[in-house]
């Protein structure tokens, strides 16, 4: 678990990133590099809060942007459901596919809102082939990529919690690496403590993996039900995030042929906060325009759901902002 704060995540020097393209692609390797880039070992914390403490009801968002190619955009899409927290997944920081824009910032000033992002990875090259069409430039000037949290009220307090090490997308014995997208780092969670009416609430942002099989996903959700409960011992909690439910179980992609679900209900998490229906669609980027999935859900713990529902990612001219839709859900805290 990760507790350090930051208000600026510092570069990876030049010799720095020698030594990764040097360093042997494997897990042990892996973790070597990890400790040494100070920028993956720190939560980055910026932007103003609205208000001082959220309602006993109020509506959380959860959504991967899929880079967040157009983060003004994005953050005004939302004001259908007025979210007073937003958790984020696939957002870029210094990246040339997405003009060098810190786009958790960019969401962060548009909402009115103040912001914890946590890098889920170094990415060591400019993306997949039908990334690079957006790229501005060559190079990325930083390189983040990661989730994100952002509040109207300030956060009690905040930490990453990673959800493996080894380098799933960088050892070679991993069968996942990717010649296309090289990177270090691995899945992680955002979890933030927000102050209520009727007490402190822990909300948490994650991204399991994609690129594995259900017995990974399920040790990865074991994990950070764990590291939760160590943050915020008998707190309530709602999780969000993409899960990757369905991912490599083929032939269908079957969200139901995922454990990590009874495994939630077991610690006394209700899926009850999610809505029904599919939430991926065809985007700029996305490689699969014809596979339709359920990969994003919202989990509670102590708290009740309202209302739930789905909000497409497609704008107002029809252009789908990212190749999942929102998942949001109003939520009542228990006295």
């Amino acid at each position: 678990m990760i507790t350090k704060t930051v208000g600026t995540l510092p570069a990876v020097p030049s010799d720095v990133r020698a030594q990764i393209f040097a360093a042997p692609r494997t897990a042990e390797a892996h973790r070597d590099l990890l400790s040494t880039l100070p920028a993956m070992n720190a939560v980055q914390v910026g932007g103003v809060a609205s208000s001082a403490v959220l309602p006993a009801s109020f509506s959380v968002a959860a959504w991967n942007v899929e880079r967040c190619l157009f983060p003004q955009e994005t953050a005004e899409h939302l004001s259908d459901i007025s979210p007073q927290v937003v958790l984020l997944s696939e957002v870029d920081h210094g990246m040339a596919r997405t003009a060098q824009r810190h786009t958790t910032e960019e969401m962060a000033t548009a909402l009115g809102m103040t912001y914890a992002f946590g890098v889920e990875f170094h990415e060591l090259d400019l993306g997949g082939p039908t990334e690079r069409h957006f790229c501005t430039d060559d190079f990325n000037a930083l390189g983040w990529h990661g989730n994100a949290i952002l509040s109207a009220v300030p956060f009690e307090r905040v930490c990453m919690i990673r959800l493996d090490d080894h380098g799933h997308w960088f050892a070679a014995d991993s069968g996942a690496a990717d010649p296309d997208q090289p990177r270090v780092g691995g899945r992680m969670a955002l979890a933030a403590v927000v102050p209520t009416d009727a007490g402190p609430l822990c909300v948490v942002s994650t991204h399991l993996e994609s690129n594995a099989s259900a017995p990974h996903r399920h040790a990865q959700f074991e994990r950070l039900l764990d590291q939760i409960d160590a943050f915020a011992p008998g707190m309530p909690v709602l999780i969000g995030g993409d899960l990757n439910t369905g991912n490599h179980l083929p032939p269908n992609f079957d969200w139901k042929d995922e454990t990590l679900f009874d495994l939630g209900r077991d610690r006394d998490y209700s899926w009850d906060f999610t809505a029904e229906g599919p939430t991926t669609r065809p985007s700029l980027i996305t490689p699969h325009p014809d596979r339709v999935m359920k990969l994003d859900w919202l989990a509670g713990h102590g708290i009740s759901p309202l209302a739930t529902g789905v909000l497409s990612s497609l704008s107002k001219d029809e252009k789908p902002l990212s190749d999942h839709d929102c998942v949001w859900t109003r939520l009542q805290m228990k006295a």
